[in-house]
């Protein structure tokens, strides 16, 4: 008796210590909080919806496991109508919203849910949103996406945003026919490389980008062009002959590579762009600017985005046309000028004389922006820039522009009789924000868009060829806003909406 009793004892002992490590195990694991903690640390953020309780869509606030959402014009449904795996799903009508109130603080690579159409409903539309400053304002996600089906389908979104996120799911058509969403996920940024999205964007080196002081590509292994009488020849100098795609492969890109991993001045910028699921490539000094000309694989038709940073030999007028017609049928063209007298390569242009001339002598349409480059040369820093809390290029997904320095750039003039849609947004400090001392505008043009800089110094990252005096523009000066700046602007530029 006394041997089975202490066995007896010994087994109630281990199954308390079982369980007082099994609860200490739990109490250990990192939780969600709700709206006021703000806090989800985990590699992957996972919703279920299971848990929870809304059976009405008045606009309510809910607690789910991964934190607390608001619901309008939604509810949890668990009817044998809702599509959902588990127990129930989200039910969404009319132009309803899922909305987090609080942040996933690891940032986000990607975002999948899943989604279905109600019963027998009929197709609605919905949108994927991003908010980067808890919830003050939001940026739209990927693509607007059709429900037409009653089987769950997995949708996913490349987000790559770093820091404090979080989203909100907006419907948008459909009226009164509803959407069930379930199985949301969100993983975390940087753990992986980013998803290609299909964008390509294109940095021109045709047009003596890396003559003289300036080292505007994104990478070159080799530096041997020369520029003696104006245009680049191979062998007779020591200028980066940037290659047409990068020699470190953009697949091994993850969100702590550095702009060092290629050799350019612009490499900050295409890194950046590459850690956003876009494709980049180098337009070479002996390859031609052309659209719709499907025997060249560099052809303009094939990318979303241009980027010329300041240009030192005119375009032809065979050129002229390509560019505009690439931007008049939905490319998005990135403009950017140095101060005036800044020929680099002594052929008698200078970039905001070339740029005037491709706008004013072409054959598709006389000042076709709404913009002309002034011949200035100034140097200065400003926060003198327009409140606009939804702009794309100020309060994009990247974050909030707040000022601009400029190393000897020149300013623009807007004319919105010739383009309606010109928009300044950064001026000269003490300038009123009206169509003169401009820094830097956009504009659409036909089904595509414009964006333009006035200094070529604040893309400039440091880096590059060694045989220039290379200075960081885009990650250090104006509290880290020229990268912010060129950020949002090129996923404006990219996006098909």
């Amino acid at each position: 008796m006394i041997k089975t009793k202490n066995l007896f004892t010994v087994a109630i002992i281990l199954l308390a210590m079982l369980f007082s490590f099994s609860c200490q195990k739990e109490n250990n694991e990192i939780q969600p909080l709700n709206n006021s903690g703000t806090k989800v640390s985990k590699s992957t953020m996972s919703e279920n919806l299971d848990n929870g309780t809304k059976t009405s869509y008045a606009t309510a606030n809910v607690t789910l496991s991964s934190g607390t959402w608001t619901f309008n014009d939604a509810l949890l449904g668990s009817s044998t109508s809702d599509r959902k795996n588990g127990t129930q799903a989200a039910r969404v009508q009319n132009t309803g919203k899922l909305t987090m109130l609080f942040n996933k603080t690891n940032g986000a690579g990607t975002f999948s849910i899943n989604h279905a159409k109600y019963g027998s409903d009929a197709s609605s539309t919905w949108e994927l949103y991003l908010s980067t400053n808890n919830g003050s304002t939001w940026t739209k996600v990927g693509n607007t996406i059709t429900t037409s089906t009653t089987t769950l389908t997995s949708q996913s979104f490349t987000v790559n945003q770093s820091g404090d996120v979080r989203f909100e799911i907006r419907k948008i058509s459909g009226g009164s026919a509803r959407i069930n969403f379930d199985d949301i996920s969100i993983s975390d940024y940087g753990t992986t490389p980013p998803a290609p999205t299909g964008v390509k964007i294109l940095f021109d080196a045709r047009k003596a980008e890396s003559a003289g002081n300036a080292d505007w590509v994104i990478d070159a292994d080799v530096f041997n062009l020369g520029y003696s009488n104006g245009n680049p020849v191979a062998g007779s100098g020591s200028e980066a002959n940037a290659q047409r795609i990068p020699t470190n492969a953009q697949s091994n890109i993850t969100a702590t590579t550095s702009e060092n991993y290629w050799k350019g001045a612009l490499s900050g910028w295409a890194i950046d762009c590459v850690k956003k699921g876009y494709t980049v490539e180098t337009l070479p000094y002996n390859v031609s600017i052309t659209y719709g000309n499907s025997s060249n694989p560099q052809d303009l038709s094939n990318y979303k985005v241009y980027v010329i940073c300041e240009p030192n030999i005119v375009f032809t007028s065979a050129e002229k046309t390509a560019i505009l017609q690439f931007v008049q049928n939905g490319g998005g063209l990135f403009m950017i000028a140095d101060h005036d007298i800044s020929d680099r390569n002594n052929d008698g242009w200078d970039s905001p004389h070339i740029w005037n001339d491709l706008m004013t002598n072409n054959s598709v349409k006389t000042n076709p922006f709404g913009f002309t480059f002034d011949y200035a040369n100034f140097s200065q820093t400003t926060t003198n820039i327009p409140n606009l809390p939804s702009d794309p290029l100020l309060r994009g997904t990247m974050g909030n522009v707040t000022a601009m320095q400029f190393s000897n750039g020149t300013s623009l003039t807007l004319n919105s009789t010739a383009n309606s849609t010109v928009k300044g947004i950064i001026y000269k400090s003490g300038s009123s924000f009206g169509n003169t001392n401009v820094m830097a505008a956009y504009c659409q043009f036909g089904s595509g868009k414009v964006v333009v800089i006035g200094d070529s110094s604040v893309a400039d990252d440091g880096t590059g060829d060694t045989g220039d005096s290379l200075y960081n523009g885009y990650f250090a000066e104006a509290n880290g806003s020229h990268r912010l700046l060129i950020m949002n602007a090129t996923i404006w530029l990219a996006n098909q909406q």
